[in-house]
């Protein structure tokens, strides 16, 4: 009962996230703060008040239009919203009351941004990567501390460092197949599945090849991308250190047996 009781203030927390995450999405590529202004309807300006900023239930009681132009509201805010407080949930399913929860929690907003703006911009922007990435050392650092954990912490360091170096060789050798926004990105991703152990940062490394092979496959094949279309990495990498965090030990079971 205790379990359950303490999830709701994390789907809470992971709505409200999702709300600031759409603000950091939009707003980052484009070179805008995130705190100011106040965010306003794309078609008319105006400024927004707090009762239509509430996540998703505003959304439904406004019918995804504007209060004052009644422009279409994109579907995508409510969903990202939803997401977030759906991977916060199970992320605390998945570890539970411990030091290293705000280090992962911190990692599905982070995840989650990078996540939109490589799909709307095919951009990574330091602007978020990089106090992200101090933020997360930081935090796990904590986590690990709080936990009696200092030699996975040590190990998962090692680790970001590893599919930094990997991911550079790889990109290198591509030539121009993957941007230094991904290789940056893989010590992000890194530092997280090592924590867990090795074999998370295999599973890490290796699905996002996989399962963007298979992806970009199918795009080409129902001609929804052409073979001159740029196809971002950044989510495949995203998929594989959810995949490497979430059900990792299962997959490495799966594939020794």
């Amino acid at each position: 009962m205790s379990e359950i009781l303490f999830g709701i203030p994390i789907a809470i927390l992971g709505l409200i996230v999702g709300s600031f995450i759409n603000v950091v999405a939009y707003r980052v590529p484009l070179k805008r703060s995130v705190v100011a202004p106040r965010s306003a309807c794309p078609s008319c300006d105006h400024l927004l008040e707090w009762r239509d900023n509430i996540p998703v239930v505003s959304w439904l009681l406004l019918r995804g239009k504007c209060r004052h132009c009644g422009a279409k509201i994109s579907l995508r805010y409510p969903i990202v919203e939803l997401a977030t407080a759906a991977l916060f949930v199970l992320t605390y399913a998945e570890f539970g009351v411990v030091g290293v929860l705000p280090a992962y929690l911190w990692f599905v907003g982070v995840t989650v941004a990078l996540t939109l703006t490589d799909l709307d911009h095919k951009l990574i922007p330091n602007r978020i990567l990089f106090p992200s990435s101090g933020a997360a050392v930081v935090l796990l650092g904590l986590g690990a501390l709080v936990d009696g954990q200092i030699a996975d912490y040590g190990r998962a360091v090692l680790g970001g460092l590893v599919y930094f170096a990997a991911l550079f060789v790889v990109a290198l050798i591509a030539k121009g197949g993957f941007g230094f926004g991904d290789v940056k990105l893989a010590a992000f991703l890194g530092l997280y599945a090592t924590y867990l152990d090795w074999g998370q940062l295999v599973v890490a490394i290796v699905l996002p090849f996989v399962v963007g092979g298979v992806v970009s496959i199918f795009l080409l094949v129902t001609r929804i991308k052409g073979r001159k279309d740029a196809i971002p990495f950044g989510p495949y990498m995203v998929i594989g250190a959810y995949l490497a965090v979430y059900v990792g030990q299962a997959i490495i079971d799966w594939y020794l047996n």
